[in-house]
């Protein structure tokens, strides 16, 4: 999922003050890194076929926390900014982002813009959605983005008395704290608008959402579940992610072998993963059509202190022992030819702030006597039973470095140790997010935007959306409060950075390694470029 010999190491950690300035570009300044070639108009008609997978949850902004319904939600929806190739917030639906002082943030509107039911785009849309998002009964996996506005309540039904509404252009957002990089957020789905229509019935909006971004939904039937959803031009929107084709059919492939196969074939345009038994032929396949850059994405495995072993210090003891267990360089360089790093923190090396020099950073190196030790150390407490096994989706090309992983554990501990394939990703999501999953599970983290909180506190905070192990440590959360209360951006990531220590001696995931996106495009299109986060820009892409 990342693009084409671009090293992404500028991006940074935007104060609020920065982002003002650098979100008033009047277009989307997405640099002239293309790397199909040719600029040239072609069919403006054109529908552009990518790969794709079944959302987890109907289409609501503030539910959806995983990438299939992500890359269909960033496509339909414009919020206050959105962000360009390299990570840099262009305003959106925003006329201007003012920084009042560290708490407090105006927000003026462009006039005219319209959702696709051709209602105007106000700032009551904007406040409406957050507090739906925000409100405790409506139990939305992203609630936790609205933490640090007044109001903000985890465990009520309370109104997010932070944002208040001058007139139907203007809106001001009071935080209850400092929060160095809030106004780098507000490109996050989470903080999208909804039509007024939303609010008679959300459930049926998700399947059939109406939204105000550069593609709409192609009809009624246009989400055909477990197969593929289509989205036409949304000639309403007027912002600067213009779409140069006539819309997308994004197609929910069973294999990521059956999308390679397609993009040989011409079939398929753009796709944003290859298959991991393709990765040592696919750039020579595929020439300069081939995609393989650095990318804003983190891979580990969770473990549940719920299981039986991993609780207390018996669980702190396996988890370091399995983690060390872990042969992550020879995986890297066998399984994934080169487009994976080994993890040396939780973030990821294209953020400003990264470093690869955290104490307690050992526990990620391949060390399997003191694995054994430590094994060792956890029978001591209670004596292994079982097996040991890691779930993950069937259809996301996941099988080879899972049983690369296990075997590793395996043969170094001496313990039986496997992967438990679920057929889909919203499978295996469903029973991570109700909790009855009884294995460990792979995890990752694609960014909403570029900053290092981003990687932390949705993951791991005590009661935050994402935080799939239910992980909780008073010290981690005192450290990501005070960081994110910095207004210096180099003393916050100082901050995120001893936080991080703290992960390294919980381990609350075990972190594996940076992902480079590999994927590519075929012969029928040009302007293709793939985004900070990994997703190709669409909206860019030309038919010839």
């Amino acid at each position: 999922m990342k693009r084409t010999k671009i090293a992404l190491s500028g991006i940074a950690l935007v104060s609020v003050a920065t982002l003002a300035l650098a979100g008033c570009a009047s277009n989307g300044g997405s640099g002239d890194d293309k790397t199909g070639g040719s600029t040239g108009g072609g069919d403006t008609s054109a529908i552009i076929k990518t790969n794709g997978s079944e959302p987890q949850n109907p289409l609501i902004p503030t539910n959806t926390n995983e990438v299939g319904g992500g890359k269909i939600l960033d496509s339909i929806f414009a919020g206050l900014v959105y962000y360009d190739a390299k990570g840099a917030p262009v305003n959106d639906m925003a006329e201007k982002i003012e920084t009042v002082d560290p708490q407090t943030i105006e927000i003026t509107l462009k006039k005219g813009q319209k959702f696709t039911d051709g209602t105007e785009v106000k700032a009551d849309n904007f406040i409406k959605a957050w507090n739906y998002g925000a409100k405790f009964s409506n139990k939305q996996l992203s609630a936790y983005f609205f933490e640090d506005i007044e109001g903000y309540d985890a465990a009520k039904d309370s109104e997010l008395t932070g944002v208040t509404k001058t007139d139907d252009y203007h809106f001001t957002i009071k935080l209850n704290k400092p929060a160095s990089d809030f106004a780098l957020r507000l490109g996050y789905s989470a903080f999208y608008p909804l039509p007024d229509s939303a609010f008679a019935d959300m459930k049926a909006f998700g399947e059939k959402p109406v939204g105000n971004g550069p593609y709409k939904l192609a009809g009624d039937d246009a989400w055909k579940h477990d197969e593929s959803i289509s989205l036409v031009k949304n000639d309403d929107y007027t912002g600067g992610r213009q779409a140069k084709n006539g819309g997308l059919d994004i197609i929910f492939y069973a294999t990521q072998e059956a999308a390679y196969s397609d993009l040989q074939a011409d079939q398929v345009d753009v796709i944003d993963a290859i298959p991991s038994s393709s990765l040592a032929t696919f750039q020579d396949e595929l020439g300069d059509r081939a995609v393989n850059q650095p990318a804003a994405i983190f891979q580990s495995f969770t473990i549940p202190s719920r299981l039986d072993h991993f609780s207390g210090e018996e669980g702190q003891l396996r988890r370091q022992a399995l983690s060390m267990a872990i042969n992550r360089e020879e995986i890297t360089k066998t399984i994934f030819q080169g487009t994976r790093t080994p993890a040396s923190d939780f973030t990821s090396p294209v953020i400003k702030g990264w470093s690869d020099k955290l104490t307690g950073a050992d526990v990620l190196k391949y060390n399997p006597d003191k694995a054994k030790e430590l094994w060792a150390k956890a029978d001591a407490i209670k004596p292994w039973t079982g097996t040991f096994q890691i779930a993950y989706n069937a259809d996301g090309g996941h099988q080879a470095w899972v049983d690369a992983v296990t075997n590793s554990i395996k043969n170094t501990l001496g313990i039986d140790a496997s992967g438990n394939p679920f057929p889909t990703f919203a499978e295996a999501r469903t029973q991570i997010t109700d909790r009855t999953i009884k294995t460990a599970f792979r995890t990752g983290w694609q960014a909403d935007y570029p900053g290092l909180y981003n990687f932390l506190g949705p993951l791991y905070a005590t009661g935050a959306g994402s935080n799939d192990g239910d992980y909780s440590n008073k010290d981690f959360d005192a450290l990501l409060a005070q960081g994110i209360s910095q207004t210096d951006s180099s003393k916050a990531n100082d901050d995120f950075q001893k936080a991080q220590e703290i992960l390294l001696q919980d381990l609350p995931a075990i972190p594996l390694w940076y992902s480079n996106v590999t994927g590519g495009f075929s012969k029928n299109v040009d302007n293709v470029e793939f985004g900070w986060n990994s997703v190709p820009l669409y909206y860019e892409i030309t038919k010839k």
